[in-house]
């Protein structure tokens, strides 16, 4: 895996190696193995590379025959060998075995056509001398990041915005409605970024950049899907068949290969796959808790790591293991995600890389199969509000749920008067309108629904499941669940592969019908049933965990050192947020009245944002 950048002055003027030098070599943790540069007047392009296939002749940046094409790469083709047959065929030659060459010769064939034809992850750049034209694009699911900004005359992109950062052009200023987002989903959605002028291009796009003039546009969608009829064990028998043959892809590698083991149904159906496809143990990673039993998942990846007799190891966490990690959290995140689980990933990373540099995982199946509880109480608040006198009933929850000061009913009472586009935006949530709104002094809060509003639209013609499973596929999962990813992994130079995520795979369970993902009341059905005679009963049907994180608790056995970040007189705090907010919710937490864990933390990760990239 790798890390690219570069830079493409728009009037022409010559760009100098020494500013490329520097935002290249910001990112040397992306790829610790090898450095290059191509520079060629008013265009640049830098790599950094950690070497995974084709490891004595994969340099970059690389060219086609006669230097027309250049590239520099960050991901992996899956289907690389087979591509390069059917180029061959055509009467390309190759001087190396690496999927990088491949990208290139596509790019020749098939123009920006090329993208079809590619199986895997990816962000690349590719500068076409002859058209004097910059063709950038990223994965269709966003497994790998790109970023771009323009400064005055000057067009950078880079894999990270750190990278962006040390070009001397750079500004680093707050986005206020980027901020406001934050707030609201705990993350930055796309294509924004916490950075004004900064932006993320989005999965399954493409930018291109000729003369002064950029052009980004999609190349891959599922809002045309449709739901076919197929019964239950059709479907399960093709997804397991796709599932397979994607964790049969992920395992190409000149290096040694591990799985991140839960404990749950998704990591260890990887397990169990993967055995059946290599010999010899397979490496297993797990992270649990030091002092916090209930939080520990270790009982259930031991039970899958024994099954499978994998060579298996584990890392315990501790409260200041948590909070010490935060400002170097935050510099390798780039900008603000308030997701708890992001540090125990960082953590598993570290332990990993001790033993491998390439890591399978299973993110991915809650957005393809439903796995995640929230979608359970939205449908059953659809169901609610079909009910004669649902609304006097939802008045009636609001005003109980308002005496006893119960934030969490609050909030349910009042998403009953909503239609699912207006209540859905995601997995993830941290304040309502109400909250932001005083958060930001009164004011009328960014829109939440404006980000997810467009995907709604688009796939008006589906069943609500299908319609939060494809909002998630475009918000929270390129920009939380697999930024996080990335950004845990890549600090520890390992790469990290999601069998779910194939694109063949996420096509074909968009197809599936609802039934075969919520059934009697059983989050992703389809694959629980199909793993039945591989993993143990108590792993498949337990209540899904993630990577719980004890938060709550340790954030009241430290709240004094909270109150000494958030509540300084320096902080973040006071120069973006109404007097007195942040302290009300810190004394609910206190105090116990209300667990605000979940909404200290986005508090306490943009504080130590701001210290690092703004203050």
């Amino acid at each position: 895996m790798c890390g690219i950048c570069g830079i493409v002055s728009l009037r022409g003027a010559p760009v100098r190696s020494e500013d490329l030098l520097a935002m290249r070599d910001r990112m040397v943790h992306r790829g610790p193995d090898d450095a290059g540069m191509f520079l060629n007047g008013s265009v640049a392009l830098g790599h950094r590379r950690l070497s995974i296939i084709d490891l004595s002749s994969g340099h970059q940046p690389m060219t086609n025959e006669d230097g027309s094409v250049v590239i520099v790469y960050n991901g992996e083709l899956y289907n690389y060998l087979d591509l390069r047959s059917e180029l061959i065929a055509k009467g390309h030659v190759f001087a190396t075995r690496s999927d990088t060459e491949v990208i290139v010769h596509a790019y020749e064939e098939f123009g920006d056509g090329c993208l079809e034809y590619f199986r895997g992850m990816f962000a690349f750049a590719i500068w076409d001398g002859r058209k004097r034209r910059l063709f950038m694009a990223r994965d269709r699911l966003g497994e790998k990041p790109l970023y771009y900004a323009q400064w005055g005359d000057t067009f950078l992109f880079a894999s990270e915005i750190k990278s962006l950062l040390a070009h001397p052009d750079a500004r680093r200023e707050v986005d206020d409605e980027a901020l406001d987002l934050y707030f609201g989903f705990r993350y930055v959605p796309g294509p924004r970024t916490m950075f004004r002028g900064v932006a993320k291009l989005l999965p399954g796009y493409t930018l291109a950049v000729e003369g002064s003039v950029a052009r980004i546009k999609p190349y891959w969608d599922m809002d045309t899907i449709t739901t076919r009829a197929i019964s239950l064990d059709e479907a399960q028998e093709g997804f397991v068949s796709l599932l397979k043959e994607s964790v049969r892809m992920r395992l190409m590698s000149e290096v040694p290969l591990g799985v991140f083991l839960s404990g749950g149904v998704d990591s260890s159906a990887v397990v169990a796959l993967m055995s059946e496809i290599v010999p010899g143990p397979i490496k297993t990673f797990s992270v649990g808790y030091a002092d916090g039993a209930a939080e520990n998942e270790f009982e259930y990846a031991r039970m899958v790591a024994t099954r499978y007799q994998t060579d298996h190891h584990e890392f315990r966490l501790t409260a200041d293991d948590f909070l010490g990690f935060l400002p170097k959290l935050v510099w390798h995140l780039d900008e603000p995600i308030a997701n708890a689980s992001t540090i125990p990933l960082f953590y598993i990373s570290q332990l990993a890389k001790e033993h491998v540099t390439v890591v399978l995982s299973g993110e991915g199946a809650d957005e393809l199969l439903g796995g995640y509880y929230i979608y359970k109480k939205m449908l059953l608040i659809d169901t609610v509000r079909t009910l004669p006198g649902a609304s006097l009933l939802a008045g009636l929850a609001a005003g109980a749920a308002g005496v006893v000061g119960n934030r969490k009913a609050e909030r349910y009472a009042s998403l009953m008067r909503k239609p699912l586009e207006e209540r859905y935006f995601g997995v993830a949530s941290a304040l309502s309108d109400a909250e932001r709104s005083a958060l930001f002094g009164g004011r009328q809060p960014a829109s939440c629904s404006a980000v997810t509003r467009p995907y709604y639209e688009r796939v008006r013609h589906r069943e609500p499941l299908n319609r939060m499973l494809y909002v998630d596929t475009k918000v929270w999962l390129p920009d939380d669940l697999l930024m996080k990813a990335d950004k845990m992994t890549m600090a520890t130079s390992v790469e990290l592969r999601v069998p779910f995520l194939d694109h063949k795979l996420v096509e074909y369970a968009a197809s599936l019908p609802v039934s075969h993902k919520i059934h009697d009341n059983e989050t992703k059905y389809l694959l629980k049933r199909a793993m039945e005679s591989r993993l143990p009963h108590e792993v498949l049907y337990r209540p899904k965990k993630g990577f719980p994180v004890p938060i709550s608790r340790w954030f009241r056995e430290k709240a004094s050192g909270l109150r000494e970040v958030l509540l300084d007189s320096g902080s973040a705090s006071r120069q973006f947020f109404a007097p007195g907010v942040l302290e009300g919710l810190m004394q609910q937490h206190e105090k116990q009245h209300n667990d605000m864990s979940d909404v200290l933390l986005p508090f306490l990760v943009f504080e130590y944002w701001h210290n690092v990239y703004i203050k």
